[in-house]
């Protein structure tokens, strides 16, 4: 390189002050979702709803985002990404202002969903942003440090969501979010406006089935508890020859996703302007990446709703003791996410997408075995510490394969990629953590009832079997009181259902260790050569 080539790089350097509102988008979205979990008890005990009911706030977040994203993307690329992001940023922090003053339930997961849309914004907004205010170098750095603010999200949303509502109640840890919205909002205006492009025409048709793909695949997971996995329960509104209406959901959402690719392709063969560009998921390599980030995101998201759930609603424990107890996992995802970097001119995408698979199948195994009702022992450390290195690096990895797999004028495309499969994979994870482990615990405690010859007839008939769900030894102990139960009776319940929670706490990481191993086939589906190589055509056979 000449003298005059690098100073012409060191003058076409930018300042990163437009990174820093960029970045801290990124943290206000992913701190909004990473605290839901956080302030679980806190909204059981405010809003007198189970476990579950928080969940669907998270699912109702992830669920929009990735039903709307790609039409955010489609906003952004007509009206300016910079003018979009303004507009969403204020509608971001009038959702929180909603959602810290939420008098109910309904009111948390509306203001959930007002959040989402305009997340679903954002988020191609943040990759559009990047690719005009940084190039080159500076750009790639843009967007890893894109990828560890998620990270560093999740830190922070269990810090601070855990002082905060230990000491002061779980409101205050999104009333934050509404002065880092001013914050972001005043900072925007160091980023380099875009013009837009007007004759932009939106595929209305690629939205509508898209959103309804989405929202009735999450709709569907998200009900697999209420309605029944397969035969319909009384809760369900309506059933089919006696078949739960949620696994026809689920079958309907896929459908309607073959409905939308086959009209987008029919869109792209008429040279009309698709909703989504398929080149940035044509190829083998930009599949693998996607179906690997879906599945590590799942993985993910599973986890952060099966912790809190134990170590708050089972254990009756405060917020900070699951900060405390996550904590080893967000630091380790977030020091992996920035760190994996410098494993990229040794080892290939596909070598470390296999290595972080397997970290995370061990790791879960690991802790279906050594957990056990003490959450600070140092085993089960080590397991989320194992399952924080997989998983960090992973995250970091599929996007980068993503963003270098498609060209720069894609870019707005693959942040809303990007968007539905995180979104989306965080939707069905966190559905389908709640349905698998109150499934579970149900299982457990029908059998452990009908191998008891303590319980009696006439206290089994006080108690609705149909509703069990998580809680912990008081409120059972409560919960008995106002029954005929004898001490003994009461006694043997509680066992029962404490080593009813505790197994199924067991076997549903077991299950997510499964998915897991099983996410190693498309792991094997990324490049298989390191920057800088001249490709093998063999190489990613």
């Amino acid at each position: 390189m000449t003298a005059a080539t690098m100073s012409r790089d060191v003058s076409d350097r930018v300042s990163w002050i437009p990174m820093i509102a960029i970045a801290l988008a990124q943290v206000m979205m992913s701190y909004n979702v990473a605290s839901l979990p956080v302030a679980m008890g806190g909204m059981v005990e405010s809003f007198g709803v189970p476990p579950t009911t928080v969940a669907t706030g998270i699912v109702t977040y992830s669920m929009i985002v990735a039903g709307f994203v790609m039409l955010g993307a489609k906003l952004n690329q007509r009206f300016g990404a910079l003018q979009v992001f303004r507009v969403c940023v204020v509608l971001f922090g009038l959702a929180q202002v909603t959602m810290t003053l939420s008098p109910t339930a309904l009111v948390m997961i509306t203001a959930q969903g007002l959040s989402g849309a305009a997340a679903a914004a954002l988020v191609p907004a943040l990759v559009a942003l990047i690719a005009e205010n940084y190039k080159g170098d500076q750009q790639a750095t843009a967007l890893g440090t894109l990828g560890s603010a998620r990270a560093a999200a999740g830190v922070s949303a269990f810090l601070i969501g855990g002082i905060l509502g230990t000491n002061f109640g779980w409101r205050p840890a999104f009333a934050l979010m509404v002065v880092l919205a001013a914050l972001i909002f005043l900072m925007s205006f160091r980023l380099k406006r875009d013009q837009g492009a007007p004759e932009i025409r939106i595929d209305f048709v690629g939205v509508i089935l898209a959103a309804a793909s989405i929202v009735t695949l999450s709709f569907g997971f998200n009900n697999l508890n209420g309605w029944g996995l397969l035969l319909a329960t009384p809760n369900a509104p309506l059933s089919l020859l006696g078949i739960s209406p949620a696994p026809i959901l689920i079958v309907i959402g896929i459908v309607l996703g073959q409905a939308f690719f086959m009209w987008t392709h029919r869109r792209e063969s008429q040279n009309q302007t698709p909703l989504l560009a398929l080149a940035v998921i044509d190829s083998p390599v930009e599949r693998a990446a996607i179906y690997a980030m879906f599945a590590v995101v799942a993985l993910e998201a599973m986890l952060n709703f099966s912790v809190p759930l134990y170590i708050q609603i089972v254990q009756g424990r405060t917020p900070w003791d699951t900060a405390v107890a996550m904590l080893p996992f967000n630091l380790t995802v977030f020091f992996a996410a920035i760190l994996v970097v410098r494993f990229y001119r040794t080892l290939t995408p596909r070598q470390i997408g296999r290595i972080g698979f397997v970290l995370c199948t061990l790791a879960l195994l690991w802790l279906a075995f050594v957990v056990s009702n003490d959450w600070s022992s140092l085993p089960v450390l080590v397991g989320l510490v194992v399952f924080g290195i997989g998983q960090g690096a992973l995250v970091t990895l599929v996007f980068n394969v993503l963003v270098t797999a498609s060209p720069k004028e894609l870019a707005g495309d693959v942040g809303s990629l990007r968007g539905t499969a995180n979104n989306l994979a965080n939707a069905v994870g966190t559905a389908v953590a709640g349905a698998l482990m109150v499934g579970l615990l149900s299982a457990a405690v029908l059998s452990g009832i009908a191998g008891s010859a303590i319980l009696t007839p006439e206290l089994l008939s006080q108690v609705d079997l149909g509703s069990i769900n998580f809680v912990s030894n008081d409120q059972l102990q409560e919960l008995l009181a106002g029954t005929a139960a004898t001490p003994e009776e009461a006694e043997e319940a509680i066992r029962l259902n404490t080593e009813a929670r505790l197994w199924a706490l067991k076997i549903g990481l077991l299950i997510m260790a499964g998915v897991s191993l099983l996410a190693i086939v498309p792991a094997g589906g990324l490049p298989n050569y390191v920057p800088g190589e001249i490709p093998d055509p063999s190489a990613n056979k």
